[in-house]
């Protein structure tokens, strides 16, 4: 006895897809006039052998002080390496968008971005996300990315905002101990801010928030709603033995975020109105 076959996929036409996303979130996307369509990678390999600075970063603020550093001096530039690092994720980020676009996407959400070591050496930066697509008969003129996972993204959508692209917000600095942050850091010292890494921290993390900033207007964003925000700080011995203290101090901060624009407030707020007030007191 024969069995009636069901058709599969590719015999029907239908294309079977899949997601990052989960249960809820699918619900969620759906809900906002959006169909998934796949998961999405991008990849990135690569090394930063070179920061741009160079020896220590209290060296010639040492020289010109007669022998002893003055505070909060720091490396001359580390631009070439907060390049190379937003750079590597800036390419990651595009061959995701490429598989979006290959698929008919209008954009990416839930989209993560890690870097880990390689056996091969150097960082691997790794873009992931599912793709989407409008229900629509208006397509953007490039796809869109965003970090939001499907809840965020539809309440985005109903409140009238539309993300534009993944921004990125990187900053390094370099430090000197001097007289003054040693003094505060013995075992002996009381209590107290030491103000020599209270700067460093100050100054790395505003630097990563400009840069945010900046590469989220350059993606048509009118704001970005941040995602995380990342700061590492090494200590080192310091290579340049003329200057009389120990320890080189540098500072790496990183912010991801996604750019929104307004495209236009709908009629009905999501979500439940405020609560009428009435006054109680006996004059009014």
């Amino acid at each position: 006895m024969t069995h009636p076959r069901t058709a599969g996929p590719s015999e029907t036409g239908a294309r079977t897809w899949d997601s990052f996303l989960s249960a809820p979130e699918l619900a969620a996307v759906t809900s906002a006039g959006f169909d998934p369509l796949g998961h999405v990678l991008g990849i990135t390999v690569f090394t930063t052998p070179y920061t741009g600075a160079w020896g220590c970063p209290g060296a010639w603020s040492a020289l010109s002080a007669g022998g002893y550093p003055k505070p909060s001096r720091w490396v001359p530039s580390y631009e070439p390496l907060v390049q190379a690092l937003h750079t590597a994720r800036k390419r990651a980020l595009t061959r995701a968008v490429d598989e979006c676009r290959a698929l008919g996407g209008d954009g990416v959400v839930g989209v993560s971005v890690d870097i880990e070591p390689t056996p091969l050496g150097g960082l691997e930066c790794t873009v992931r996300g599912t793709a989407v697509r409008a229900r629509s008969r208006i397509r953007p003129h490039q796809p869109f990315t965003s970090h939001l996972g499907g809840q965020d993204f539809a309440r985005l959508i109903h409140s009238g905002w539309v993300p534009t692209q993944l921004a990125f917000g990187i900053a390094f600095a370099g430090r000197h101990d001097d007289w003054r942050t040693t003094r505060r850091t013995r075992w002996t010292a009381p209590n107290e801010e030491v103000e020599g890494y209270t700067l460093l921290v100050n100054r790395v993390r505003e630097e990563a928030r400009t840069r945010l900033k900046r590469d989220a207007a350059a993606a048509g964003g009118e704001g970005v709603v941040v995602d995380e925000t990342e700061l590492k700080v090494e200590k080192e011995e310091c290579r340049n033995g003329t200057l009389g203290y120990a320890y080189d101090f540098s500072a790496e901060a990183a912010f991801v975020g996604t750019a929104i624009a307004r495209f236009g407030r709908s009629a009905r707020p999501a979500g439940p109105g405020p609560l009428t007030i009435m006054r109680l007191d006996r004059e009014h």
